[in-house]
């Protein structure tokens, strides 16, 4: 029995923010990307535990998350994301935040047909750079507020 294959070229994306007029394509294959890791923020379930031992679980809404970027630091794609931070904090520094969480990320990966969708995005901070032997990855980090994963 075989089991299913992996290939990360098999994923679609796009960032897009319409403020400012951007689209970014998001691939697994030819944009200098290393991964994309999506994570949800908000536990669902807190439980409070009585004197007595009695439970009380309550459900917590909530589809915020984080999505990171890795890239290599001399890639298109990290250009293009330097570019979008440096246009909407320049915007932002100008007193207009319009176009700062006006970001949106859809992802579809091919191998299995899964989705995920973002809105409200923006920059955490401008990545750590590195300055050594050899070229590296960057990393960027983007909080989303509300995310949909099929």
């Amino acid at each position: 029995m075989q089991g299913a294959t992996y290939a990360f070229k098999s994923l679609v994306g796009v960032l897009t923010n319409p403020i400012f007029g951007v689209t970014i394509p998001l691939t697994g294959g030819n944009i200098g990307a290393g991964s994309f890791h999506v994570s949800m923020t908000t536990e669902r379930t807190v439980h409070d535990v009585a004197a007595d031992s009695t439970v009380m679980v309550s459900y917590v809404a909530g589809d915020n998350g984080m999505l990171a970027i890795e890239c290599q630091e001399t890639s298109v794609l990290h250009s293009q994301l330097n570019a979008l931070y440096n246009l909407a904090l320049q915007a932002a520094n100008n007193d207009d935040v319009s176009g700062w969480a006006a970001n949106s990320v859809s992802f579809r990966f091919l191998t299995d047909n899964s989705q995920h969708q973002f809105t409200g995005l923006s920059f955490q901070k401008f990545p750590d750079k590195p300055y050594q032997a050899h070229g590296a990855r960057v990393t960027w980090n983007l909080p989303f507020a509300n995310g949909v994963n099929q």
